[in-house]
């Protein structure tokens, strides 16, 4: 097995389990709303249902159209993944950790999403109950975390390559 593809199966299956076991509990142990301080007036553990995207993008769309978009969108995303791991080098260890990062978080809400045609969201973080970010999940941090390592290495290689086209002083 090539390394590429040991690392997405190694993260994705981290990133997985980790996602499930703690949704479950949340899904379990907590009722829906509830929520602990764990540091106060900046970070709670709260049960949250996600109908829509991130930041509940499309959450108020109509339930019909939102179902058939969420189940269809991920196994698009993880083909294209996929498909893309294809053509990056074995040693581009960023870049397959990245891409890994992605498929995994997209694969554990995808999971809700065919369980329970929604997704757990948990991580509050807010200042002083007054300014809140969306509830998430490890899933969507890892999603997040993934895009972001893609776009800082393509801004680093862009930099990289103005730099070597600059022409040099004499």
């Amino acid at each position: 097995m090539k390394k590429k593809y040991l690392y997405l199966s190694v993260i994705t299956g981290l990133l997985v389990a980790a996602d499930q076991l703690v949704k479950m509990y949340i899904h379990t142990q907590f009722h829906l709303g509830e929520s602990v301080v764990v540091i106060p007036n900046f970070f709670n553990l709260t049960y949250v249902r996600n109908f829509g995207a991130a930041f509940g993008f499309l959450a108020e769309s109509h339930p019909s159209f939102r179902e058939i978009f969420f189940l269809a969108m991920p196994p698009i995303a993880l083909i294209i993944i996929l498909t893309i791991m294809r053509g990056v080098k074995d040693d581009d260890t960023k870049q397959i950790i990245a891409l890994s990062s992605i498929f995994g978080g997209a694969i554990g809400n995808y999971i809700d999403r065919l369980r329970f045609r929604y997704v757990i969201d948990f991580l509050d973080f807010h200042v002083n109950n007054k300014y809140s970010w969306p509830a998430f999940n490890i899933a969507d941090s890892a999603i997040v975390g993934g895009v972001t390592l893609l776009l800082l290495m393509m801004v680093m290689e862009a930099r990289q390559k103005k730099a070597e086209e600059a022409p040099k002083a004499p």
